[in-house]
């Protein structure tokens, strides 16, 4: 019997795909727990219509994603913090603090799990860091530390 996944199913498939699996594996599991529906030729039709829709709303992610990565390539962002008399900083900064200031600055919202940091920053200085904008989209940042005026 050829059935719809409605999830995704381990060995079997993922949503949206079409399968060929047994009567009584379709009819005793899949479809009771809603895992499956039947293949019908209503059903392929509207599963081709979905996959039609999915596949433009992913290529229009991705250009939105190529668009806001032109615009942080190269952006130098400042962040400021307290730091003791040799430059080092009484805590760290982090991507939350770097995602905040994008915003203030720049007025782009970042996503504070979308920043890669290869170190943590303590010092004062300019960093480089990444920013991962979508799947195997990313651009890269320039990250200032400056002291805080007291």
């Amino acid at each position: 019997m050829k059935v719809i996944l409605t999830a995704d199913v381990k060995g079997k498939g993922y949503i949206g795909d079409i399968v060929k699996v047994s009567d009584g594996y379709a009819r005793n599991y899949l479809m009771p727990k809603g895992l499956a529906k039947e293949a019908t030729p209503h059903n392929l039709n509207i599963a081709k219509q979905q996959a039609k829709a999915n596949e433009k709303r992913r290529m229009m992610e991705r250009l939105s994603a190529e668009e806001a990565a032109q615009k942080l390539e190269g952006l130098k962002v400042v962040v400021t913090e307290k730091c003791g008399e040799n430059g080092r900083l009484f805590g760290s900064v982090t991507s939350a603090e770097v995602a905040q200031a994008i915003a203030d600055q720049h007025g782009i919202e970042i996503d504070k799990k979308k920043i890669v940091m290869a170190e943590h920053i303590k010092d004062l200085g300019e960093f480089p860091m990444q920013v991962k904008v979508h799947a195997g989209i990313s651009a890269q940042i320039t990250v200032s530390v400056e002291a805080a005026e007291e």
